[in-house]
């Protein structure tokens, strides 16, 4: 394998578990949303849209994690490091949130400050923190496994959360 495919499928498998983590969780979230603000199931172009943002979350996330100061307690309990990057990923999805609200206002709004006043004056506030509540609960979780994939290794961390299964005739773990 060369070099640039053997790099290539590195990035790819790097990017894959938080790509698939959002794709599933922001699937979750537009259900909810569209289930309780319009009563229906999302579009396909809805879907269309989530995925596209997933895939842009896990490239995003990639990246991230090449900063310098993602990594700020790498020798303090696991908690430090989850939560601060709980705190990026949450402000980071509050920015992306908001704008997606934004841009549904400008689509009926001859530019973008009415756009932005009527996002200010019209939108359900108490519907966009219920879902910015869920989105941090969930980025919680994320950065959780992802610290402890990264502690523990991620082929360990692999077979522990989905096998190989025990071989102990009791049915209790060896771990």
């Amino acid at each position: 394998m060369s070099k640039l495919a053997a790099m290539c499928k590195h990035e790819f498998m790097e990017m894959l578990p938080p790509t698939l983590f959002f794709f599933v969780i922001l699937h979750i979230v537009a259900l909810i949303r569209t289930l309780t603000s319009e009563g229906t199931v999302p579009s396909w172009h809805t879907s269309g849209t989530v995925t596209v943002v997933a895939l842009i979350l896990g490239k995003s996330v990639l990246v991230a994690n090449m900063l310098p100061f993602i990594n700020c307690f790498p020798e303090k309990p696991l908690i430090w490091n989850a939560g601060w990057k709980t705190l990026i990923y949450t402000l980071v999805a509050l920015f992306v949130h908001f704008l997606e609200h934004l841009y549904d206002y400008w689509k009926v709004s001859p530019s973008l400050l009415t756009a932005y006043h009527k996002q200010l004056t019209e939108l359900n506030w108490a519907h966009f923190w219920a879902i910015q509540i869920l989105l941090v609960t969930l980025i919680l979780n994320y950065c959780v496994l992802a610290e402890l994939s990264r502690i523990i290794g991620r082929k360990r961390f692999m077979a522990m959360f989905f096998g190989p299964m025990p071989t102990n005739p009791t049915g209790q773990s060896s771990m």
